[in-house]
């Protein structure tokens, strides 16, 4: 690997720094609200996923135990 000195380093850093391509503010804004989205669903699936494992598991245990 080639020896790079602390200027060169921070040189190379800024010219990378420098291709970054930033989201815009609408972007940014779109992409939050999708998030919080697609959590709510997320959040909603589990939710009743779980309320059909927890009746399921409900009826079996009170099937065997009455």
């Amino acid at each position: 690997m080639a020896k790079v000195t602390p200027l060169q380093f921070i040189q190379q850093v800024r010219t990378e720094v420098g291709k970054v391509v930033w989201p815009s503010r609408r972007e940014v804004m779109l992409t939050t609200v999708m998030v919080f989205i697609m959590a709510a669903l997320s959040a909603t699936f589990f939710s009743l996923v779980d309320l059909g494992i927890r009746s399921g598991l409900s009826v079996v245990v009170n099937g065997f135990g009455g």
